[in-house]
């Protein structure tokens, strides 16, 4: 279990690589302990997760069965895990051979922390689809501005951390993108979901 000032410090690190600043990297301890811990951001995203998971089990969960919500939260939740730790696992594979091995752990690390900032910043759009039905044109456009954002955030810190130029940063986040996105689509079918939109 990590401390809050390390915690604070991972946070900071990845709020300024999202701002582009490639010194953010140094205080996110990008040796083994700090990959493994770096994963510590699962917990500290959970409450902003959960409150989304919440909004999609009553969205689409039996509305009279508490256990029918239960069990689409559940699945819900897992197709969040796997896509959050699977392309990193894809990564892992292809890093080598792309060129980028060096920067695989610091890139885990910080991408991480940028992932559970980004729960949190996303957290408005996420309440409003609580009170809101997620067809309501206001709930569209709130989610597609706070999901432009975080792309945006994510690029810059994947740019910021790969450290090899726009193009090539640019090619990693399109990978990781894609990985994110097939692994969203697949585990949703594995858990009987459908929900990306």
């Amino acid at each position: 279990m990590l401390s809050a000032d390390e915690i604070q410090t991972s946070l900071t690190g990845a709020w300024h690589l999202m701002m582009g600043k490639a010194d953010g990297v140094r205080p996110l301890a990008p040796a083994a302990d700090g990959f493994w811990n770096s994963f510590f951001a699962l917990v500290v995203a959970a409450p902003a997760l959960i409150v989304g998971w919440v909004g999609i089990a009553n969205e689409i969960g039996d509305p009279y069965a508490f256990s029918g919500r239960l069990g689409v939260l559940i699945r819900v939740a897992l197709v969040d895990v796997g896509a959050w730790t699977l392309p990193l696992v894809a990564l892992a594979v292809v890093s080598r051979y792309a060129g980028i091995a060096t920067r695989f752990v610091p890139y885990v690390v910080a991408s991480n922390w940028a992932s559970a900032l980004i729960a949190w910043i996303s957290l408005p759009s996420t309440l409003i689809r609580l009170v809101q039905p997620s067809s309501g044109q206001v709930v569209k456009y709130t989610m597609l501005v706070f999901f432009l954002l975080s792309m945006v955030l994510m690029w810059r810190m994947t740019n910021a951390v790969i450290g090899r130029g726009v193009a090539v940063g640019s090619t990693v986040f399109a990978g990781m993108f894609i990985a994110w996105f097939v692994a969203v689509f697949f585990l949703q079918m594995a858990f009987g979901l459908s929900i990306l939109e």
